[in-house]
């Protein structure tokens, strides 16, 4: 037997497994590196998240990442080099934590790395077409395994697609194993560059649901980055917070097909970005709008986009939210969601989860499962596919 499978074996049938999962996100805020120790899969899992950081990005990485993301056209050799670099500059980060944390690579059983996504494609925005749900993330698993000299399991999102789904959004398998109640009705809200959520009701399974609903913190922090150089994103709300709501944009931003769409759906920056922002600030005749009054105008989007989905999606309001992601920072958007539920946004970390580790975490949860599982539960009525996800590539 080849001995990496034999390896994989051993680590399949362990008591508990130590993984490391990643995630980059569109914000390319940095790297979340989070090493989680599981004991068993499927609904019997048991998680700690032992340690979690963010190795923050060089802003000249950062402005690489944006001149190959989210462009129909751009410089395919940049591509391939940087999928081969991203590989070996996260196994550095990786080798930089251990080292802080103390702890050696061959303690960690597996990697679990998202990549990094630079075009995501799902087929309701291109419905003249003959090609399907499409997605592509970077970050070669082989360059990262040689490097980190750890078993890595990455490219999560080709299986989905291929399964029948639109290679996002994939929280629901982590939200249903990790926070599933049997008392209580919940709502695991994620506010990154794209916002979705997923529903998970006391009375099991068959109602589950997960979705996108439309730019989180993607066009804002566009926006910001345009507008104020060196800033990256509307730190506390403080541009936001000065303006006001332009009901005009706002009716614009929603006049869109894609929010016609029937649910479950996924977007991206692809479509979601300044673009689209500026068309629909021609059409609603608001150019004398002040950077204040859009920053506003953006935030209220955003809430009313996860809103009105909820409101569409989900049979009653008996349930609590609990928000991740980067748009727990935005007082401004907290604050409609809150208005309008009549509640107090909660946060993962209430359910012993950082929420900014909450991604990585789940990713770490799907090379668990990819190991030691079967296949994840499926609910038909969401449209999630029946699968085990993630590829393997050994050390050597």
């Amino acid at each position: 037997m080849n001995s990496n499978i034999e390896k994989i074996c051993l680590i399949a049938n362990k008591h508990s497994r130590q993984i490391i999962g990643l995630m980059s996100g569109t914000s390319f805020d940095g790297l979340d590196i989070a090493l989680c120790e599981f004991t068993g899969s499927g609904i019997k899992t048991t998680i700690q998240l032992k340690k979690f950081t963010t190795k923050d990005y060089l802003p000249e990485f950062k402005e690489e990442l944006k001149s190959i993301f989210a462009k129909p056209m751009v410089d395919l050799e940049k591509v391939t080099l940087l999928n081969s670099f991203i590989g070996g500059y996260y196994a550095e980060l990786i080798t930089e934590c251990l080292s802080e944390w103390g702890i050696s690579y061959a303690d960690v059983d597996l990697i679990a790395s998202h990549g990094q996504t630079i075009f995501h494609s799902p087929k309701h925005q291109r419905p003249a077409d003959k090609y399907g749900n499409a997605t592509l993330q970077i970050g070669d698993g082989d360059h990262l395994a040689v490097k980190s000299k750890i078993i890595t399991v990455s490219d999560f999102r080709q299986k989905h697609i291929a399964a029948g789904g639109e290679g996002a959004p994939l929280a629901i398998y982590g939200d249903y194993i990790i926070f599933s109640d049997p008392v209580e009705n919940r709502i695991m809200l994620n506010i990154g560059g794209i916002a979705n959520f997923t529903y998970l009701p006391a009375n099991g399974p068959v109602q589950f649901f997960c979705t996108d609903v439309g730019p989180g913190n993607t066009i804002m922090d566009q926006f910001i980055q345009a507008k104020f150089p060196g800033k990256y994103y509307d730190k506390n709300a403080e541009i936001g917070s000065q303006g006001n709501v332009s009901e005009a944009l706002l009716n614009a931003l929603f006049d869109h097909r894609f929010f016609d769409a029937s649910f479950p759906k996924t977007t991206g920056p692809e479509l979601f970005n300044l673009n689209f922002l500026n068309d629909a600030i021609v059409r609603s005749a608001q150019t004398d709008l002040s950077s204040n009054d859009i920053v506003a105008t953006l935030a209220c989007f955003s809430a009313q986009a996860i809103i009105r989905a909820i409101s569409a999606t989900i049979p009653n309001q008996d349930f609590e939210i609990y928000i991740s992601g980067g748009g727990i920072y935005n007082p401004l958007l907290i604050m409609y969601l809150e208005k309008y539920f009549s509640r107090k946004m909660r946060s993962t970390s209430d359910l012993n989860i950082n929420p900014d580790a909450k991604e990585a975490v789940l990713f770490a949860l799907l090379a668990n499962e990819a190991i030691a599982g079967g296949t994840i539960y499926n609910n038909k009525s969401s449209g999630l596919p029946l699968v085990s996800m993630g590829k393997f590539s050994f050390p050597n």
